[in-house]
């Protein structure tokens, strides 16, 4: 552990002009009496740790010194790929992988380039959840990962409904959707031609790796799988048609109100506007005829329900309460 901890120091005094105590001992979690007993060990092991004395001191290396320490493990190379997305690394359990990472590729770098990643970091930054969510990390998401990175078959219990259900499945990868973790997987099993699934991790209630690895499909390409499967899941859960009249304005509004891809394509099917009104005609797929109520009532008098005929008559009913309440003196 100390060994580590002193490999981090010389690596942050390489990829900096100097630090102060403070400040080292924040970046290793330490306490300043340590990082003083630390720079006495490196010294003496012959690495050239100068300390500045006063107010404006620190630690320096002296000489232009460099280690040869910046050879990258391959949890720290992965990690570092996946570097832009902080909280994610967090959630996986590999966010010391892609710190240490990150010190080994700045302690390489040139010095006219050693500030690129701080550089980067105040450029840019990812946050995945959408608005008004506190998404929670699921417990065994870190195990879940490990199992990924390592191809290694998983005995995993989820919850399906009322009951649970007990698969090995050969993680493939992980997928990080507004806040949510899913995992992309095959079902172990003898045939030439398994499917994949996805799992939201959130609904394991058990994990267990396996002793055996799996042998990858080469040709297995996880956005491209990600992609497909979102489309039919978006796809899957319209299983209703609504009919409505918009004014040109609910035209513009819909793909903010309902499914876009769903909207766009209902739109540019439609015929063409009334001539008196400029209204048009849409038949729109919808989740339900709740969802579809509560959705279309966000376009108030730019949408006018034709059919079915038990929506119409909610928005009759919505329509009457909202007259009564604003005639109110």
């Amino acid at each position: 552990m100390r060994a580590a901890r002193l490999i981090k120091m010389v690596l942050l005094l390489q990829s900096r002009p100097s630090m102060t105590a403070a400040e080292l001992a924040r970046e290793l979690e330490v306490s300043e009496r340590t990082v003083t007993r630390d720079a006495q060990a490196l010294s003496e092991a012959g690495v050239p740790v100068y300390a500045d004395r006063g107010r404006a001191g620190g630690y320096r290396l002296v000489g232009g010194y460099r280690t040869r320490l910046t050879g990258l493990a391959r949890s720290e190379a992965e990690a570092l790929f996946l570097s832009g997305v902080p909280g994610a690394l967090r959630e996986m359990g590999l966010e010391d992988a892609a710190s240490a990472a990150r010190l080994k590729v700045s302690a390489a770098l040139m010095p006219s380039l050693s500030d690129a990643s701080r550089a980067a970091a105040q450029r840019f930054h990812l946050d995945a959840p959408g608005w008004f969510t506190e998404p929670k990390t699921p417990e065994l998401l870190p195990a879940v990962a490990d199992a990924v990175w390592d191809d290694r078959r998983l005995l995993a219990r989820y919850r399906r409904g009322d009951s649970d259900v007990e698969r090995e499945l050969e993680p493939y990868g992980l997928v990080l959707k507004a806040g949510v973790w899913y995992l992309c997987a095959r079902v172990a099993s003898h045939d030439p031609f398994p499917t994949y699934r996805v799992y939201r991790i959130d609904r394991f209630t058990t994990v267990e790796p396996g002793a055996e690895r799996f042998v990858r499909d080469p040709d297995f390409e996880l956005p491209a799988f990600w992609d497909e499967r979102a489309e039919q899941f978006a796809r899957s859960i319209l299983r209703a048609e609504v009919v409505v009249r918009l004014s040109a304005d609910g035209a513009r509004r819909l793909p903010y109100a309902v499914d876009p891809a769903a909207a766009r394509e209902a739109l540019e099917i439609a015929g063409e506007p009334d001539a008196d009104d400029g209204w048009v005609t849409v038949t729109l797929p919808v989740e339900s005829e709740e969802v579809a109520h509560s959705q279309l009532a966000g376009l108030g008098p730019d949408v006018e329900v034709l059919a079915p005929e038990s929506l119409r008559a909610r928005f009759t009913d919505d329509a009457l309460r909202l007259a009564a309440l604003y005639r109110r003196p």
